[in-house]
């Protein structure tokens, strides 16, 4: 029987620290044995480009380097590391896959997303998407040294934190008119989903929809697919 994990939003910083320890250990004790790993994005908290970002984060890229000499490692880029590129590909042994991702295991189908893309009652930030999302506004970026990318990104983040302050629980988290419109086109399947850090379990008439937590420090989640669909606690 084939065994799938699932998990979503380490933030993972380029600090060395409990939680990158933690992500390590999960690594080195259960993902290496499971048959595939996919990570519904953000699994780094910032990622200011392949070139700058690969040494800070080499650690964890050590880790996953390692991990996927066994297990097939697919990475969703979330809102966070969006600019992962293919010499992330190259030096942490991952293949980068795009949502909606579709995965079938067993007789079941599994629509995977990181799910900022669901929250649409967030027009500000849905705005702000489409503008960091542009290949032209992205190779500017990349093409600025690294305190200004530092600098910038630190800018975007600190006024994200700003406006999260005074919008609605209901308004950060995804839209069910949303969800709706993406799982008609998935008749029998259900969503698993980050982003939220709302660890639950959603139950309909048409589909189930599971939302992954975030990590602390100290403990993580993650769904596993074997026989039966489990959640995971990480220790």
């Amino acid at each position: 029987m084939s065994k799938t994990l699932i998990i979503a939003d380490l933030h993972l910083t380029s600090v060395e620290g409990e939680k990158l320890d933690l992500f390590c250990r999960f690594c080195q004790t259960e993902a290496v044995n499971a048959d595939q790993l996919f990570i519904l994005g953000d699994l780094f908290n910032t990622w200011i480009g392949d070139d700058i970002s690969l040494v800070d984060y080499h650690v964890a890229i050590d880790c996953l380097k390692e991990l996927t000499k066994s297990t097939a490692v697919f990475v969703m880029i979330g809102n966070r590391d969006f600019l992962l590129g293919k010499k992330f590909e190259q030096q942490s042994g991952c293949k980068l896959i795009k949502e909606s991702h579709l995965l079938k295991h067993n007789d079941q189908d599994y629509v995977l997303v990181h799910g900022d893309s669901l929250c649409t009652d967030d027009i500000d930030y849905q705005k702000m998407k489409k503008v960091l999302r542009n290949c032209l506004v992205q190779s500017l970026f990349l093409s600025l040294p690294k305190k200004w990318r530092l600098k910038l990104s630190g800018e975007i983040r600190k006024k994200s934190i700003e406006a999260q302050s005074y919008k609605s629980e209901a308004i950060m988290d995804v839209n069910l008119d949303a969800v709706n419109e993406l799982m008609a086109k998935h008749p029998g399947a259900n969503l698993i989903h980050g982003h939220t850090h709302r660890q639950n379990t959603h139950l309909s008439k048409a589909y189930t929809r599971y939302v992954l937590g975030d990590w602390s420090t100290t403990s993580g989640n993650a769904i596993t697919l074997g026989e039966t669909l489990e959640w995971l606690k990480i220790h």
